[in-house]
C-alpha cells in the first residue's frame, strides 16, 4: 500500500445560459445533418470510444457528427441536478460534480462510459442496492429519433412510453441528445471493509442482509459490491463516506486494487483498520486495471508496473489493445503455434435473482472456472406506476421485478474449448442458466439467443410498438439485429 496525500478534484461549473444555447445550435445542425443522409442508409454515430463488446467491421457508411453533445451543459448544486450531453462521459461529469461536493446518484465504473450510453444501455455501481440503475436517477431526456424528430420525454408527458422504454434499446429507437439527471451529496473520502466468506450461499445471505439494512455491525453502507476468487473464497466490499482519513491509498501506481482486497478482509473475529481512499479514487477504483483485465497484457507485472504511465492505466486503453486483436487475430495464432488449445472470448454481465445467485455461482464454477468473478448488488428504484398490468414492468425492455434484490455478476477474459464444444459454447451455457435462474444478461456483448428466445426475454411486444411510433422507418437498426446479429 502506497499512501496519498488527499487532493482535490478539477472541475467547474458550466455557465447554463451560453451552454443551453450552444445546445440547441448543436441539436438543430445534428437534425439538418439526419434529414441529409441517403435515404435506406444505416445511421450510426461517429464516436471516439466505445464499451460496447460486439465488435464489427469498420463501417464507410456516413456517420452523425455528435461531439457536440460532450460536456456538461448546467450544473444546480442547490436542487442537486445537472443538465448533461449525451455523449458525456462519466469522467467528464465526476470532474464536473465533485468540485460541489455531488457526484451522480450511480457512476458507472468505466471512465468513458457516456451518460447516453449508460442509460440506453444499462449501467451498474456498488450504489444501485441504493439507487438502482442510471436511467432510474434521469428527470428528463431529449432524444434524436429514428424518424428525425427530437422529442423530450419525461415520466409523465406523451413521450413517457418512450422514457420508459429508452433503457436497453442500445440506439435503436434514438440518441440521447440531453439528460437531465439527479445528484447526491458526497464526501472527501470512503471507508472500506472487506468480509470474506468461505461459500456462495454464506455471502448471498449476508449481502441480503447488509443492502436490506444499509448497514453492517451498526455502520452505515453506502457501497456494496464484491469479488468471488474461487467457490471458497468470496468477499464482499463495504463502503461508506467519511469526512476524514488517516490515509488513503493509490491504487493508479505500483498497487493494484482486487489484489488489494483479501490483504485487507476481516476474518472471523479480527476486524483490521480497513482501507480509505478518495472519492474521486473509489470510483475509478476499477477502471485503473479493467477490473483485473489489464493483467492479460502484463501491467500487473512488477518488472512491467512501474514502467507503464499512469496516463495509460485506463480502461479505454485497454479496449483499443482488445480491439486490435481481434482486428488482426494475433492471440489465437500465437496459441496455435504455441500448441495451445483454441480460446473462446466470455465477455458478459448478468443479472439473478440474490436468492439464486449462490445457485448460479455453483453453476458458474463447475463449467466455466474463470475467476474472479465481480459481484453487485442492485435493486430497482422507481416505482411502479399506477396502471401497470401485473405482469407490466416499470422498465419493459429489461424487465426486472420492482421491490427484489438482484446480483449482477461480471466476468470477463478468454476460456479454454475443449474438442467437441460447439461454437461459442460458454456464451451459450451462461445464456442457457441465467433463462432458467429467471435472470437478464446486458446486451453490450456476444448474444446467441434466437429470435424468439430474444423477443420473449426482452419484451419484443413493447419493443415493436415503441418501434412503430419512434422509427416508423426503420432508420435505425431492430435490437436483435444489433445485439445478436452484430449488424
Amino acid at each position: 500500500m502506497t499512501p496519498k496525500q488527499p487532493g482535490t478534484t478539477s472541475g467547474q461549473q458550466v455557465n447554463s445560459g451560453s451552454g443551453l444555447a450552444e445546445h440547441i445550435a448543436a441539436v438543430q445542425r445534428l437534425r439538418r445533418e439526419y434529414r441529409e443522409l441517403p435515404q435506406g442508409s444505416p445511421v450510426r454515430l461517429a464516436k471516439p470510444t466505445s464499451n460496447l463488446f460486439r465488435f464489427r467491421e469498420p463501417s464507410s457508411a456516413p456517420a452523425l457528427d455528435v461531439s457536440a453533445f460532450s460536456g456538461v451543459i448546467s450544473i444546480d448544486p442547490v436542487e442537486r441536478l445537472a443538465d448533461v450531453g449525451g455523449m458525456t462521459t462519466y469522467e467528464e461529469l465526476v470532474a464536473a460534480t465533485l468540485p460541489h461536493g455531488l457526484m451522480p446518484m450511480v457512476v458507472p465504473q468505466l471512465r468513458t462510459i457516456t451518460l447516453g450510453g449508460a442509460v440506453t444501455g444499462l449501467g451498474i455501481e456498488s450504489s444501485s442496492f441504493r439507487n438502482g440503475l442510471p436511467h432510474e436517477s434521469v428527470q428528463e431526456m431529449q432524444i434524436l429519433t429514428g424518424s428525425g424528430e427530437v422529442v423530450t420525454a419525461t415520466r409523465d408527458n406523451e413521450h413517457r412510453d418512450l422514457f420508459h422504454g429508452f433503457p436497453n434499446s442500445y440506439g435503436t429507437l434514438g440518441y440521447s441528445l440531453r439528460l437531465r439527471i439527479e445528484l447526491e451529496p458526497v464526501s472527501p473520502y470512503v471507508h472500506l471493509r472487506h468480509l470474506r466468506f468461505h461459500d456462495a450461499a454464506e455471502a448471498m445471505d449476508a449481502l441480503g442482509r447488509i443492502c436490506a439494512d444499509a448497514a453492517h455491525e451498526g455502520q452505515p453502507v453506502d457501497f456494496v459490491d464484491g469479488v468471488a476468487f474461487g467457490p471458497g473464497e468470496l468477499y464482499l466490499s463495504l463502503a461508506r463516506f467519511t469526512d476524514c482519513a488517516p490515509w488513503t491509498s493509490d491504487y493508479t501506481g505500483n498497487d493494484v486494487y482486487y489484489r488489494s482486497i483479501p490483504r485487507y478482509a476481516e476474518s472471523g473475529a479480527t476486524v483490521g483498520p480497513g482501507d480509505y481512499l478518495t472519492t474521486q479514487d473509489y470510483l475509478w477504483r476499477w477502471d485503473t486495471d479493467w477490473f483485473w483485465c489489464s493483467r492479460a497484457f502484463g501491467t500487473q507485472n512488477p518488472l512491467v508496473r512501474p514502467l507503464w504511465p499512469r496516463s495509460l492505466k485506463r480502461s479505454d486503453v485497454y479496449r483499443r489493445l482488445v480491439a486490435w486483436d481481434r482486428r488482426t487475430d494475433f492471440s489465437r495464432l500465437l496459441n496455435h503455434y504455441r500448441g495451445r488449445p483454441p480460446q473462446e472470448p466470455l465477455i458478459q454481465d448478468v443479472e439473478v435473482g440474490i436468492e439464486r445467485g449462490a445457485e448460479f455461482l455453483d453453476f458458474y464454477h463447475a463449467e466455466v472456472g474463470m475467476t474472479p468473478v465481480w459481484m453487485c448488488p442492485l435493486r430497482l428504484r422507481e416505482p411502479r406506476r399506477p396502471g401497470l398490468a401485473e405482469d407490466e414492468h416499470v422498465w419493459p425492455l429489461y424487465p426486472l421485478e420492482n421491490d427484489r434484490l438482484y446480483v449482477n455478476f461480471g466476468f470477463w477474459g478468454m476460456v479454454d474449448m475443449k474438442p467437441g464444444q460447439r461454437r461459442a459454447h460458454h456464451n451459450r451455457r451462461v445464456e442457457e442458466e441465467v433463462a432458467r435462474l429467471g435472470g437478464h444478461k446486458s446486451l453490450y456483448s456476444d448474444a446467441f439467443y434466437t429470435e424468439d428466445q430474444f423477443w420473449d426475454l426482452y419484451n419484443g411486444t413493447a419493443y415493436d410498438h415503441l418501434k412503430e411510433a419512434y422509427d416508423p422507418d426503420g432508420r435505425l437498426l431492430d435490437l436483435y439485429a444489433k445485439c445478436v446479429r452484430n449488424r
